[in-house]
C-alpha cells in the first residue's frame, strides 16, 4: 500500500478540478473491504474485473453528471 496513494496525490494537486475529477478503481479485487479501501483512498467508484459494459457505462454516466454539477460550484 502506498503512503500517498495516487488518488490522494491527485487530489492534492493545486488545481480546482483536482478535487472533483472522477477517479475509478479498476481491479480484480471485488470484496466489500476492497471497495471500501478504494473509496477511503479517495476514489469515486470501484469496478472489479471482468467489467460488465452496462455497469461501466452507468458508473461513467453517474460520475460525469456528478462532475458537471460539482464543477459549476468551483
Amino acid at each position: 500500500m502506498h503512503d500517498n496513494p495516487p488518488p490522494r496525490a491527485i487530489r492534492a494537486i493545486d488545481r480546482p478540478d483536482a478535487k472533483i475529477i472522477p477517479i475509478i478503481a479498476l481491479t480484480a479485487n471485488a470484496f466489500d473491504e476492497d471497495v471500501q479501501r478504494s473509496l477511503q483512498m479517495g476514489m469515486n467508484a470501484h469496478l472489479s474485473k471482468p467489467v460488465e459494459p452496462e455497469h461501466l457505462y452507468q458508473t461513467l454516466e453517474e460520475l460525469i453528471w456528478e462532475y458537471d454539477m460539482n464543477k459549476d460550484m468551483t
